[in-house]
């Protein structure tokens, strides 16, 4: 059984039961896991650079920590699968 790099509706996860021969949801949601993966680098490359310049204002860093908790958590998921 492979947890899926999605979830439901109501927030709960997905799994996929597979034998392990690979197949097309299996590679669809191994190029979620690899974009999801894209996104949270560019996201910590954007944050470091946000750290260094003391003009950024304080609603960018919200809007940032959000989608960082998003990545973190798509990233976690992709850790425990």
């Amino acid at each position: 059984m492979q947890l899926l790099p999605w979830t439901s509706p109501d927030d709960k996860p997905c799994f996929l039961i597979t034998d392990g021969a690979g197949g097309p949801v299996t590679d669809l949601a191994d190029s979620i896991e690899e974009m999801q993966l894209g996104i949270g680098e560019e996201l910590l490359r954007h944050a470091r650079a946000m750290h260094g310049d003391p003009k950024v204002p304080d609603r960018e860093f919200r809007s940032l920590s959000r989608r960082l908790a998003e990545a973190l958590g798509d990233a976690l998921r992709v850790a425990r699968n």
